[in-house]
């Protein structure tokens, strides 16, 4: 079982920076595969980045490679999110994700932190 929690969202305006954080609960934190997803309002949760576990390989949606970065501090069993270049439509709840599995397909979730980029 593992317990996420995130930090880190609030408003900014469009070209700044936000870093988010995920504190996770949990021995295991490190064999665990974690990721970013997000939902705009009115549309579905969509993925944004992830990493593995075994390796540290990132992997990041097209509409966000070149601004976002994920990276994972296994002592402090946290992941974070650096997001620069915010533009209006990255305005959504991002929420952490754990896995066992494939990253895009989470056994747990945490409870979304908001993040608006204003235009």
């Amino acid at each position: 079982q593992v317990q996420l929690a995130e930090s880190g969202g609030g408003l900014v305006q469009a070209g700044g920076s936000l870093r988010l954080s995920c504190a996770a609960s949990g021995r295991t934190f490190s064999r665990y595969n974690m990721a970013w997803f997000r939902q705009a309002p009115g549309k579905e949760r969509e993925f944004v980045a992830g990493i593995r576990w075994s390796d540290d390989s990132t992997y990041y949606a097209n509409s966000v490679q070149g601004r976002f970065t994920i990276s994972r501090d296994n002592a402090k069993n946290t992941v974070y999110l650096q997001m620069n270049s915010l533009k209006f439509e990255d305005t959504a709840v991002y929420y952490c994700a754990a896995s066992t599995t494939s990253i895009v397909a989470p056994n747990y979730w945490g409870q979304g932190t908001q993040v608006t980029v204003s235009s």
